[in-house]
């Protein structure tokens, strides 16, 4: 189920921080950095047939676009409190393990996270592998508590999952 532009995205406080440092970095660092790229490739004269120009205006548009995903996003989000998280059951900013129960009972720990966290590392500082709550397994356990068993649809099939531990 894809976001839409309107919708109200949960997001951790450190999710939140990363991407507010890479929008100050982009409104700052980067918009000088293309536009000196434009200035320099105006020295290089006609501009209809200047490949360096093009490729600088290309790259003015990719940074343009990104910082406004950036403010709409960061404009919606709720801020997740962390330190009032219900670790009866499984939502974002929640660390879960969860057993496979199709390959010989494998466990794996993810920590759940904003869709929108997910444009950086997939893995925490903690070394957690992240997903995203709109992921296969992060949308199959929402809600569920430590003894479900829920299934999940993946590209290649579905699995049995069940919910060992949520920690914050």
């Amino acid at each position: 189920m894809a976001a839409k532009k309107n919708d109200v995205h949960e997001m951790t406080r450190s999710g939140y921080e990363r991407l507010s440092e890479e929008l100050t970095h982009l409104r700052t660092v980067r918009r000088l950095e293309v536009a000196k790229q434009l200035e320099e490739a105006r020295a290089f004269g006609d501009l209809s047939e200047n490949a360096e120009y093009a490729a600088a205006k290309e790259e003015q548009a990719k940074l343009e676009d990104r910082i406004h995903d950036l403010e709409e996003t960061l404009s919606k989000v709720t801020v997740i409190d962390e330190e009032k998280l219900d670790t009866t059951k499984a939502g974002v900013g929640l660390r879960i393990t969860i057993k496979d129960l199709d390959h010989e009972g494998k466990l794996y720990t993810y920590e759940i996270v904003g869709s929108e966290e997910l444009s950086g590392a997939a893995v925490s500082a903690s070394g957690v592998q992240r997903i995203s709550q709109r992921s296969p397994v992060g949308q199959a356990v929402l809600g569920h508590v430590v003894g479900d068993e829920v299934i999940v649809k993946i590209p290649r099939g579905t699995r049995r999952l069940r919910i060992t531990a949520i920690e914050k």
